[in-house]
């Protein structure tokens, strides 16, 4: 598993609350056992404590992309290490689960944790994840979506650095609205044009009398 795959425990984390909506979907032990996807013997130690425990964290990781979001590259890397040191993880060679054609372990990285609850377990693995994306791709490539009121988290991974939305549907539906603001301001200028041409020809009418 490489290791840029953890990076998105920390999206997923971030993204179950949408707070310009009003929103939060971490209101449950079952929702805390969901965002560790397929990790189910992880997921199964989560109890109702953990809820809380997660929200906590959650606001500590959108506080890192915020940051990044305002430019502010120092603040989000000393939030991280803040993480990063509470929520230590165990760097470990694996080869469960990947084999070659001859059915040789593929060896990779596998982040190791150790930890007294699940959400230690789930932290020590979102801010591993993160602090590798941000060190292998910068700290600009950690986003906010810019299409109003979503501020979903996201990681860029585009080869031009362009990414502004977590998804094509945010995208598309920034898109309309300024393909519409631009329509509503082209109209107020004809009609504002129209008015003036109007008064104009008064004037020289007036003029002729």
């Amino acid at each position: 598993m490489e290791l840029a795959y953890y990076s998105d425990y920390a999206v997923r984390l971030v993204n179950s609350e949408e707070p310009a909506r009003g929103k939060d979907t971490l209101t449950s032990v079952e929702a805390v056992r969901d965002l560790f996807g397929g990790n189910q013997s992880a997921a199964r130690r989560a109890t109702d404590a953990d809820v809380t425990r997660f929200r906590s964290v959650r606001a500590r990781l959108r506080a890192v992309f915020e940051a990044a979001d305002h430019g502010d590259e120092t603040l989000a890397v000393d939030l991280l290490n803040s993480l990063l040191l509470e929520f230590p993880v165990s760097p470990q060679i694996s080869g469960h689960d990947y084999r070659d054609d001859d059915g040789r372990p593929l060896w990779h990285m596998h982040l190791a944790d150790h930890p007294s609850n699940a959400t230690a377990g789930y932290a020590a693995i979102a801010a591993m994840g993160l602090a590798f994306h941000l060190t292998e791709y910068g700290v600009d490539r950690l986003g906010l979506c810019e299409a109003s009121p979503c501020r979903n988290a996201y990681l860029d991974t585009s080869t031009n650095r362009s990414r502004r939305y977590c998804s094509d549907r945010c995208a598309t539906r920034a898109n309309v609205a300024a393909y519409r603001a631009r329509k509503r301001l082209e109209a107020e200028r004809t009609a504002s044009t129209g008015l003036a041409a109007d008064s104009a020809q008064r004037t020289t009418a007036s003029g002729e009398r």
